[in-house]
């Protein structure tokens, strides 16, 4: 199976539509590529991270944001947010534009590996359902770097299943920022969160 964590996917396209149904009702409809991490489906754990995520001050990113379902949800529920995203996956980076423009919302999308586009950046709020299957020390340096992005006060949220990576990395987080927290706790899943204090 090729990995979804490379800048240019092999496998044939192939396309489906899926819908996200929020529990506040609310329903957002996304194309999904192969190729790209939760393909025919939402992942249960983005759901979780979109419903429990806290949103504060104006800059938002959705680091690794795959086809766009984070970022464009926020957005769609918080239109008065800035939203960045990037992703190393240029397919992935496709068809969160394509994302973007069929659920009408305005947001810079990057191709990236992690913060490379974002050097001169700092967000608020700096949100991922980061991939664990892309290696220990992909996951620590979109910690390490969500540090040095965040303004004073910023969080980083990330969701896991706790059991299959999650404890190792909110004990990172916990090592990064000083502090870590849950936000919500379902099914094995949790939504982590560490903030940066003021200065």
């Amino acid at each position: 199976m090729e990995h979804y964590f490379i800048e240019e996917p092999k496998s044939p396209l192939k396309v489906a539509n899926v819908e996200l149904i929020l529990k506040n009702g609310h329903k957002y409809v996304f194309k999904t590529p192969s190729g790209v991490f939760s393909f025919k489906r939402i992942d249960k754990a983005t759901k979780i991270l979109i419903e429990n995520c806290i949103i504060h001050g104006k800059d938002v990113l959705d680091i690794g944001c795959g086809y766009g379902v984070i970022g464009i949800t926020l957005k769609l529920e918080n239109p008065d947010i800035n939203i960045y995203m990037s992703d190393i996956n240029k397919r992935a980076v496709e068809f969160a534009k394509i994302n973007a423009k069929n659920n009408n919302i305005v947001a810079e999308i990057r191709q990236s590996d992690l913060y490379n586009c974002w050097k001169e950046y700092k967000f608020d709020v700096i949100i991922s359902n980061p991939p664990i299957v892309a290696g220990k020390r992909i996951w620590q340096k979109l910690i390490e770097g969500a540090y040095e992005h965040l303004k004073p006060g910023g969080s980083l949220q990330l969701v896991a299943y706790h059991n299959k990576g999650g404890k190792s990395i909110s004990k990172y987080m916990e090592d990064v920022f000083g502090n870590v927290d849950y936000l919500a706790k379902e099914g094995g899943i949790r939504v982590y969160i560490s903030k940066r204090e003021l200065d």
